[in-house]
């Protein structure tokens, strides 16, 4: 946990320094107020001298004052700091998780990522609020409280001997068995994220299905999962507070006990076993503190260690100190194979072929085949298992991500939108696109019409991931986003397998002119969206089946062909 506190940074490592300090003044002025009572009535009572009793009533009065101001300063500063170290927390965490690449971001899930950034990080900022001031209050107040109590009698301080050990043997026992069961509850709490976020992003296929009930049981499963592993937790950590405070009540009683014999001997005075029993609640008050933050400490610890995790965690994908530089965008894949993790079986296996700049090329082939694994090792959203894939002859692990990516424009399967305007997801990867340039893209990508049709054009709203926009108009958006960057590369990953053909065929139009010197990349499940293509890649269970034009691989391909007849009929392609 205490790696996380490198990320208290700025005014806040001033404010974690001055909450200490502050609470150092109410504990000194808290230890003082015991031993001056015990004067006013040793003293001034036993005496008759009301002065005294004045006197020492306005310090009282004082020193408790300063010690609110102790208490209040420490309880705002250490707040702000913990505030802030939870900001630079989310933000780092935050920035960690965008460096990722798909393949740990897929090991994480986004409902655990979510839960470390919301939840995790609040357990960790609310520990860190608490041990400025309780991590330092409980100790000082407990070790000035037994070395005041000592000076006040040593007889009495044997009450102390006996109960602190028993209490803080009780308070590890419950700690090691606690720890485990905050780990485990955090993961609950994931899984809850996770059947909440399946819920709310497969609403309209729950409804279309009317399984409202069966989705319901899933979370209430999941929800009474937390609600078992919490009251397990729960149940090792409330045992603490009535044991404690049993021991502080015997205590006091022993001190009474014992006590009263050392008056009635003339050994102890009156005013000096109230004192030490103002001590004694001191004391025993601090243990709770102590208590109370192992509770606390006990999950922020398991998030923490949640938290670390990702921290610690390294992107597969990293970049050289010394990058090459394009000259040309020539694609070239060697001796490709590729798979999703160690153990995992090859996606793609021993794939080689060449693209020229300015080439449009096809991929085609059945459902599994590893067409969107293909052209996703081009702009290095995964790394290749072996082999080399090249752009300009530069091996794409040589080249600037940055560069790279800059240079690619890819058009995913899942059309995601951002809650915003039409405008804003156009300005999504191109933020000085002018009036002009959102024209020319939303024409070529056939979104013009539509747009023009909505009351407020450009500036209409996106609600969140394009809700109120059709598929086929979610699916232009983000080609028109794409086409705004003017891309070397182009990729079209099945983006428009929710266009009429008409429409389609419009598109592949307008993109052949705008791209006419950019190499083309184009996913597509229906001939007629590759047919025109200058190569077209059969993809077969990982494995290049056939490449070549339409017409060469109508002859010599017998996939691509009966991929062509069950979709032009047998007739048509005869005909050809």
């Amino acid at each position: 946990m205490f790696k996380l506190l490198k990320y208290l940074k700025g005014p806040a490592i001033f404010y974690a320094i001055l909450a200490p300090i502050l609470m150092l003044l109410e504990v000194a002025m808290d230890l003082t107020l015991p031993t001056m009572l015990s004067n006013i009535v040793d003293i001034g009572i036993a005496n008759s001298d009301i002065n005294y009793v004045l006197t020492a009533g306005a310090k009282m009065i004082l020193f408790a004052f300063l010690g609110l101001i102790g208490g209040v300063g420490c309880s705002i500063f250490s707040t702000i700091a913990a505030v802030n170290l939870g900001q630079n927390l989310r933000d780092g965490l935050f920035a960690k998780i965008q460096s990722l690449s798909f393949l740990e971001l897929d090991h994480f899930k986004t409902s655990s990522l979510i839960t470390r950034l919301t939840n995790d990080i609040t357990q960790v900022q609310t520990m860190v609020m608490m041990g400025l001031r309780i991590l330092v209050r409980a100790p000082l107040l407990c070790i000035g409280g037994l070395w005041m109590a000592y000076r006040l009698s040593q007889r009495l301080s044997i009450v102390f001997v006996i109960m602190i050990p028993i209490i803080l043997i009780f308070v590890a026992i419950v700690m090691s068995k606690s720890f485990p069961l905050f780990k485990t509850m955090q993961e609950k709490i994931d899984k809850v994220n996770n059947v909440m976020r399946e819920n709310l992003l497969g609403v309209r296929v729950i409804k279309a299905f009317t399984m409202e009930h069966k989705q319901r049981d899933r979370f209430n499963e999941a929800n009474d999962d937390l609600m078992s592993q919490s009251i397990r937790a729960q149940k090792i950590m409330i045992i603490l507070n009535p044991v404690v405070m049993l021991l502080v009540n015997f205590s006091v009683i022993g001190v009474l006990w014992y006590g009263g014999y050392l008056v009635q001997d003339s050994l102890l005075e009156t005013g000096k076993i109230m004192a030490f029993i103002n001590y004694l609640t001191q004391i025993m008050m601090s243990m709770m503190m102590v208590i109370m933050i192992s509770m606390n400490f006990s999950r922020a610890k398991a998030s923490a260690d949640r938290i670390n995790e990702v921290f610690a965690t390294n992107s597969s994908i990293q970049e050289n100190e010394k990058t090459a530089e394009l000259t040309n965008y020539d694609i070239e894949f060697k001796n490709v194979s590729f798979k999703y993790h160690e153990h995992s079986e090859e996606v793609l296996k021993d794939i080689s072929f060449k693209i020229k700049q300015g080439n449009q090329v096809g991929i085609i082939g059945g459902t599994g085949s590893g067409k969107s694994s293909l052209v996703n090792l081009i702009p290095r959203l995964y790394d290749v298992s072996e082999g080399e894939v090249l752009i300009g002859g530069q091996n794409v692990k040589t080249l600037s991500l940055s560069e790279l990516r800059d240079k690619i424009g890819v058009v995913l399967q899942e059309s995601i939108l951002f809650s915003g305007t039409i405008a804003s997801n156009f300005k999504f990867g191109y933020h000085e696109a002018t009036q002009d340039e959102l024209d020319d893209a939303a024409k070529d990508a056939q979104a013009m019409e539509f747009i023009q049709a909505k009351e407020d054009g450009y500036e209409t709203v996106v609600e969140q991931r394009g809700k109120n926009l059709s598929g086929g108009q979610k699916q232009r958006v983000s080609i028109a986003r794409t086409l705004i960057r003017d891309p070397k590369i182009l990729i079209l990953d099945d983006s428009s397998s929710a266009l009429d053909m008409a429409t389609e065929s419009k598109l592949q139009r307008a993109i052949k002119e705008r791209m006419k010197e950019s190499t083309v990349i184009m996913i597509a499940q229906r001939i007629s969206a590759v047919m025109d293509a200058d190569q077209i890649i059969v993809l077969d269970q990982g494995e290049i089946s056939g490449i070549g034009t339409h017409e060469e691989l109508l002859k010599t391909n017998e996939i691509y062909r009966s991929i062509a007849i069950s979709q032009l009929g047998e007739e048509a392609v005869n005909h050809e």
